[in-house]
C-alpha cells in the first residue's frame, strides 16, 4: 500500500506532544504590535495545545506525526 501524504501547511504549524496532543503557535503575534498592550503580547508568547474538538482533524492531516 502506498504511503499517505502529510498536509504541508499542517506540518509547519503543528507538532505532536509526548501525550499525543498537538501544540501550535498562537495567532496575532507577527506584526502591528505597537498598539497592543504589554500584557496582551506577553499572553501570546509560547505555544498552546490544540482544542480537543480539532485534534481528530489535525491527526488526519498528519498521519505520521
Amino acid at each position: 500500500m502506498p504511503k499517505q501524504k502529510s498536509h504541508s501547511a499542517a506540518k509547519k504549524r503543528f507538532k505532536r506532544t509526548a501525550n499525543g496532543h498537538f501544540k501550535h503557535k498562537q495567532a496575532h503575534k507577527s506584526h502591528l504590535l505597537t498598539h497592543e498592550s504589554k500584557k496582551r503580547k506577553r499572553k501570546l508568547v509560547g505555544t498552546k495545545v490544540v482544542h480537543k474538538s480539532n485534534e481528530k482533524q489535525i491527526a488526519l492531516l498528519l498521519p505520521y506525526a
